[in-house]
């Protein structure tokens, strides 16, 4: 399972320049504006076949002026935490700060492996400026140029050498593993405690890749999985600052260590940008969903409030991805909680789904034949065979065509749509590829 490697320093050392070349996306827009969404500080890196998430953390502490030093030490005290590996980013032209010496006090008290990476180094002559960063007691200065990326290859290299193995992980291959995830207090806990029930016996903890994610091994009510308990579940001192913050990264590890994710919303608040932000991981990591709207029997005016209408707008919220499962529960009053796993269940199972080539072929093809994709400066674009690629994540689908490069976002959009309608894929996503014959 991946490895969480967080980025702290203090602000304008170029920390989403670093996350952008390690991500190689563009999505930590440099001077964002406080309070959009958050999931641009969050991406997956891959270096010599080893893939990891990288979090920017200073995107996710909101700091006025006025408590510039704590909201810095609070997300360092943060990625101390929940990462396995730590980039101080410092500033060679700016030298060393206060700041700089704080943060540096803070993170050699820790027992985490902790890189110190030099940024700024644009020039050749300015790497000599980057000795004076050892007096922060934190060894080697890493030389880097965020912006043109010199230095960013032994920066990985040397990275990676931090990582736990992977090979510590006990659960079995074939036994689903379900994450119950949401933003705090829309009764995560609850509902794996009733699931769980007082009889704590039929659960086995096997303690995960990392080191706060648990495994409880689920054995009845004809079921039998594994539930991603992260330490989000247990008690967590001064929890109160930075809630969002705790529950999206603590989300991030067990989204990624899932295939199938109960996501649950607190009916009583409606969508929140945090419920987003957990939806767009889930999304990126390619999961499979189960949404449960919880503590519905506390909403008065069920009229207005009808199932139907929270559906269209729940689906219209997560669009273009709509074809999931949501499930009304009331966690005390044990309502419809086996639902729950009865859909995540199929949801797995969908996820492993396998349609003959030929039966796709003969459905399809009349569809594309009848339906062809826009024609683009006059070329033509011929679908000529269509199969399901083995041993995916998630399922997917390759049509061969002539222009493949021509064929757009909404048409194989539509495509998709036409595989949901003929086969069941309820829950999963599913990806479409085209390739040239």
């Amino acid at each position: 399972m991946g490895n969480i490697v967080a980025i702290v320093g203090r602000p304008n050392v170029g920390k989403s320049t670093l996350f952008n070349r390690l991500t190689k996306t563009r999505r930590a827009i440099v001077n964002d504006v406080a309070g959009t969404t958050r999931d641009r500080q969050y991406g997956k890196c891959e270096w010599e076949g080893r893939e990891f998430s990288v979090i920017d953390t200073g995107g996710w502490v909101e700091n006025s002026d006025d408590i510039f030093e704590e909201a810095i030490n609070r997300h360092v005290k943060i990625a101390i935490e929940e990462a396995d590996v730590i980039l101080f980013v410092v500033d060679v032209i700016s030298g060393v700060t206060d700041l700089d010496t704080e943060v540096a006090r803070i993170l050699r008290m820790s027992e985490k492996p902790v890189m110190l990476v030099a940024n700024k180094v644009d020039t050749f002559d300015l790497q000599y400026q980057a000795t004076e960063f050892y007096k922060l007691g934190l060894g080697d200065p890493i030389i880097l140029s965020s912006i043109n990326g010199l230095g960013s290859g032994e920066l990985l290299d040397e990275l990676i050498t931090h990582f736990k193995s992977d090979k510590n992980d006990e659960t079995e291959a074939n036994i689903p593993r379900f994450a119950v995830v949401g933003r705090p207090n829309a009764g995560k806990s609850s509902l794996i405690n009733a699931l769980m029930g007082e009889e704590r016996t039929i659960v086995t903890d096997i303690a995960g890749t990392t080191r706060d994610s648990i495994y409880l091994r689920f054995n009845k009510f004809e079921h039998d999985f594994y539930l991603v308990d992260t330490a989000g579940i247990r008690k967590k001192a001064k929890v109160n600052e930075d809630l969002e913050y705790y529950s999206v990264v603590r989300s991030i590890r067990s989204i990624e260590n899932s295939d199938v994710c109960i996501l649950m919303l607190d009916a009583t608040r409606g969508l929140e940008s945090q419920d987003m932000n957990i939806f767009s991981l889930i999304q990126k990591n390619k999961k499979g969903l189960v949404v449960v709207v919880n503590k519905w029997d506390l909403i008065e005016n069920k009229e207005a409030n009808d199932i139907k209408k929270i559906e269209k707008r729940i689906r219209e919220r997560f669009a273009p991805f709509v074809d999931f499962p949501i499930v009304f529960t009331s966690v005390p009053n044990r309502q419809r909680i086996l639902k729950v796993l009865d859909l995540a269940m199929e949801v797995y199972n969908n996820k492993q789904k396998k349609v003959p080539t030929a039966k796709l072929n003969e459905v399809l093809l009349p569809i594309i034949e009848n339906y062809p994709p826009p024609a683009i400066k006059g070329k033509y674009i011929k679908i000529k065979y269509i199969t399901q690629l083995p041993n995916t994540m998630i399922p997917s689908f390759v049509f061969f065509a002539n222009l493949p490069q021509y064929v757009k976002e909404p048409y194989r959009r539509f495509l998709e749509n036409k595989i949901r309608e003929h086969w069941d894929f309820h829950g999963t996503p599913i990806n479409v590829f085209m390739r040239s014959k």
